[in-house]
Formats: structure tokens, sequence, C-alpha cells
């Protein structure tokens, strides 16, 4: 009985299907026969044209032998071409780079940075996981307030501010007219040296 069954519904399935593919070389037939007396011997297609046969080139295996208008590669290539200006029109769409930060973290990172000078990067990420809000160093290191540093002195302000506490010591032998060898240690005081020296020098 089984048997009988499977048979029965395998026979109504193919009347089925060869009634559907009889339905579609029609509608291809007729579409064609269209395009013809719309446009006399050169058929111009405009793009309702093609994405019918795009779509029966998937959608139906004897497409190629009814097809009289275009080559067959012909509409492979119009489905190529949608294909292409479909993930052309998603990666337009979609965002480019790293999202943005919200305007909110971005104060939050300088008010916790401004607030704490001495804290790092790390650490200011630690606080910002406590509330909930993860953030890589990156942006952290990007929003951070940084403090001023003040400008290097130059070498004349260095020299009046540490004149005092610097001392170039030299060490040296001096033969002496008996064939004696003397030892030498010379110690200059910079603050000495630099108050006779003329302002011109000093610089």
């Amino acid at each position: 009985m089984q048997a009988v069954v499977i048979a029965v519904v395998t026979s109504l399935a193919s009347v089925v299907r060869s009634r559907m593919a009889l339905q579609i070389e029609i509608l291809a037939l007729r579409h064609q026969l269209a395009v013809y007396q719309r446009a006399g011997r050169r058929p111009r297609l405009v793009p309702a044209d093609r994405l019918l046969w795009a779509w029966l080139s998937r959608a139906w295996a004897g497409w190629r032998e009814t097809l009289v208008i275009v080559q067959p590669r012909t509409v492979i290539s119009w489905q190529r071409k949608r294909f292409r200006e479909y993930w052309t029109r998603l990666s337009r769409q979609a965002q480019r780079g790293r999202p943005s930060v919200a305007k909110e973290i971005r104060d939050l990172v300088r008010k916790i940075s401004a607030a704490n000078p001495t804290w790092g990067s790390p650490r200011i990420m630690g606080e910002l996981r406590k509330l909930g809000i993860a953030v890589a160093k990156s942006t952290v290191e990007k929003y951070r307030v940084r403090p001023s540093k003040p400008p290097s002195p130059s070498w004349r302000t260095f020299l009046a501010n540490h004149a005092k506490d610097l001392v170039s010591i030299d060490f040296l032998t001096v033969a002496t007219v008996r064939f004696e060898i003397l030892f030498v240690l010379i110690i200059l005081a910079h603050e000495r040296a630099t108050l006779c020296m003329p302002p011109s020098e000093a610089r």
C-alpha cells in the first residue's frame, strides 16, 4: 500500500512540475514576443526585462533553450552585475571604521583625567569598567587630559639656578726640573667662574 501511495504522489508531483515548467516556458516566449513587438527587429531591453530573465535563469532549468533575444552569457552577466551592485549598496550603507564614542563617555574621560592628573590610561579604564563602561586604551589615550609641561629652561637659566651646586674636577701630573712627578688635583667652582665671566661668554 505504501508503494502505491508513493507512486501516486510522485506522479502527481511530476505532473505539477511539468505543468509549472510549461507555464514558465509560455511566460518566457510571450515576454520575448512582446519585446520584439515593442522594439522591432533589434530588441531594446529595459531593467524589468533583465530582472525577469535573471530570475528565470535561477528558477528554471530550461531557460537557455527558450532564450532568443540575447545570448545566455548576457543574462549571466546581468545576474553578476546585480550581485555586485547589491553588495556595493550594502558596503556603502554599513558604517565605516570604528564606531564613534559617545559624547558623554568622552566628557567623562576628560573629567576623570583632569581630576586625577597622576592616573594613567589603565587606571582610568578600570574606573570606567566599574561604572559598566568598556572602552579601549587607545580611546582613553585620545580623550584624556594631560597636564601641561613647563617649558624647558635655557642653558643660561640652568647655570643661574644650579651654578652654586656645580663643580668641575680635574686630575693631572706635572714633571718638575728635578725629574720628580707632582700629582695635581684641580677643583673649579662654577659659581665663581660664572660670576667672573663676561655676559657674552656666560651665554
